[in-house]
C-alpha cells in the first residue's frame, strides 16, 4: 500500500458521511491528525519525548500496524529506540522535521529483509554518530520490493545512510548529513530510482550502485544535490566521489549538481551502456566524468564541468573499455594536479580524454592547462573522431598517439585558439614528439587524419 497525499486526502474524504460534513467545525479540528494516517503509535504505549528506550513498544505497534496492513503514524517528538525491524507491509510515517527516531544503538537503525511493500515517509532517523558493524546502513533492507523511503532526514550516521541488496523501489526527496560511510549503498538493484535527494558531508561516497558481478542493473540516479563528499578511507578512487557506479550496466545518471568532491563527481567502473547526462559538476578534484576499465558503451553529454584535474576521462582500453558518445560538454577550468594518492603517471589538466572506438563532438574546453583533449595512450588508439570542438585556452590543443601500433583517428573542423604548444600534436604516451601537425610542411602519419581544423 503506497501512502501519498492524494492517497490520504481521497481516502479521507471517502471515509467521510452526510453527518460528518454538518459536524461541528471545531471537533473536526480537534481530532489528531493521525486518525486519517492509520495508527497512532501512542495507542501502543510509545511515548514521544521520553528519556527512556522506546524500542519494544515500538516494535509491537510496527508489527500489529503491518499485520493489519494499516500505516503507524508518529506523532511529533523522540523517540529513544534500537533496532527495530520492519515486516512487509510496513509504513512508518512521521511529520517532517519533527518526528525523530534517536538510535540508542545495535546493527541497524530500521531493518527489513525479504519484505514487501515497505514504507519510511517524513521521519528523522538521527544516528548519533554510535558505529554501525561493516556492509550495514542506519537504513538496512535486503530483497526489497516496492520500497518506498521519502521525505526522511537521515543524519548522523556511525557508517552507511541507507544500504540496500536487491532492492526494487525509489530513495527520493531525502536528506543525507554527517554520514560517515556513503548515504546510499546498493548491491544488485532490481529496479531503483534515487531521485531528488541532498547529500552532503559524507566520508565515502554519496551514492554507491554496486553489482557483485558485472550485469545489466538499470538504476536511475537523477536530480539529486550532492556536495562535499570526502576520501575518508583514502585509495586512489574508490572514495571520495559523488556517484560511483562499479559493474552496473545500464545505469543512467542525469541532472545532478554535485560541487566539492575529493576525487571524481561520476565514475563509472566496468559500468557498460552508462549515460551520464544534464550534470553540473564544479570543483571535484580528479576525473570529473569517468567511464573506464571493463565497459562496453558510455554516453556522456551535456553536462557542465568547472573545476576538475581532468573533465571526461573514457578510458581502459587495455582492459577492454570501449564505445563512447562525448558530446555537447562544457568543461572549464581544469587543475594542474590530481589528489596524492593517484598513480604517479596520471595525468591532469586535459578537458577530454578517450581512447578507443569514441565520438567526441560539440563540446568546448577553456582553460587546460595540458591538453584541452587527448586521444589514444601509446598503443591503445582505436577509432577516434574529434570533431566540430572548440578548444581555448590549452597549452596543447589535441593531443593524439602516434606511437606504432596506435590506431585511426580524425581530427577535423575544430576552432583551437591559444594553444602554445601546437593545435595539434603527436604523442609517445603523455610526451609530446612532434610539432603542431596543422602547420605547413608537419609529417604526416597515415593513421591520422587532419583537415578543416581553424588554428589561431
Amino acid at each position: 500500500m503506497d501512502v501519498n497525499r492524494r492517497h490520504l486526502l481521497s481516502t479521507g474524504a471517502a471515509g467521510l458521511t452526510a453527518g460528518a460534513f454538518a459536524a461541528d467545525a471545531d471537533a473536526a479540528r480537534a481530532a489528531p491528525l493521525t486518525s486519517t494516517l492509520g495508527r497512532d503509535a501512542t495507542q501502543y504505549g510509545v511515548r514521544p519525548n521520553s528519556p527512556d528506550d522506546q524500542t519494544r513498544a515500538l516494535q509491537r505497534a510496527i508489527d500489529d500496524a503491518a499485520r493489519t496492513q494499516v500505516p503507524l503514524a508518529l506523532p511529533p517528538g523522540r523517540y529513544r529506540t534500537g533496532q527495530l525491524k520492519l515486516p512487509g507491509g510496513s509504513q512508518l510515517i512521521g511529520i517532517r522535521g519533527a518526528s525523530t527516531l534517536v538510535f540508542t544503538g545495535g546493527a541497524s537503525l530500521l531493518s527489513s529483509e525479504g519484505g514487501e511493500h515497505v514504507s519510511l515517509i517524513g521521519l528523522t532517523l538521527d544516528g548519533g554518530g554510535l558505529p554501525l558493524p561493516t556492509r550495514r546502513g542506519l537504513v538496512h533492507c535486503l530483497q526489497a520490493l516496492d520500497l518506498r523511503v521519502t521525505d526522511c532526514n537521515i543524519s548522523n550516521s556511525g557508517n552507511n545512510g541507507i544500504w540496500l541488496e536487491n532492492a526494487a523501489g525509489i530513495i527520493s526527496g531525502n536528506t543525507f548529513g554527517t554520514i560517515s560511510g556513503t548515504a546510499v549503498v546498493s548491491f544488485d538493484a532490481r529496479g531503483l530510482v534515487v531521485s531528488q535527494n541532498t547529500i552532503t558531508g559524507t566520508s565515502d561516497n554519496g551514492i554507491e550502485i554496486l553489482r557483485t558481478t558485472i550485469g545489466d542493473d538499470g538504476t536511475q540516479v537523477i536530480d539529486n544535490r550532492i556536495e562535499d563528499i570526502k576520501a575518508g578511507p583514502g585509495g586512489s578512487g574508490q572514495h571520495g566521489n559523488a556517484i560511483n557506479a562499479f559493474r552496473a550496466g545500464n545505469v543512467i545518471v542525469s541532472g545532478n549538481r554535485i560541487r566539492n568532491c575529493d576525487y571524481s563527481a561520476v565514475r563509472g567502473n566496468s559500468a557498460s551502456n552508462i549515460q551520464i547526462s544534464g550534470n553540473s559538476v564544479s570543483d571535484v578534484r580528479e576525473v570529473a566524468l569517468y567511464s573506464e576499465f571493463a565497459f562496453e558503451g558510455a554516453v556522456i553529454a551535456n553536462n557542465s564541468v568547472d573545476g576538475a584535474a581532468v573533465g571526461v576521462s573514457v578510458c581502459n582500453f587495455n582492459e577492454g573499455g570501449r564505445l563512447a558518445v562525448v558530446q555537447g560538454n562544457i568543461i572549464r577550468n581544469l587543475r594542474p594536479k590530481r589528489p596524492i594518492g593517484t598513480a604517479p603517471d596520471d595525468d591532469a589538466g586535459i578537458g577530454i580524454y578517450v581512447e578507443a572506438d569514441a565520438t567526441v563532438t560539440g563540446n568546448v574546453v577553456e582553460n587546460a592547462p595540458s591538453f584541452g583533449m587527448m586521444a589514444g595512450w601509446g598503443k591503445y588508439l582505436r577509432d577516434v573522431a574529434i570533431t566540430g570542438n572548440v578548444i581555448r585556452n590549452a597549452f596543447i590543443g589535441i593531443g593524439v598517439s602516434v606511437m606504432p601500433g596506435a590506431g585511426t583517428a580524425l581530427v577535423g573542423n575544430n576552432i583551437i585558439s591559444g594553444a602554445p604548444r601546437g593545435a595539434v600534436v603527436g604523442l609517445d604516451h603523455a610526451r609530446p614528439v612532434t610539432p603542431d601537425l596543422t602547420a605547413d610542411g608537419a609529417q604526416h602519419y597515415p593513421q591520422l587524419a587532419l583537415s578543416g581544423n581553424a588554428v589561431r
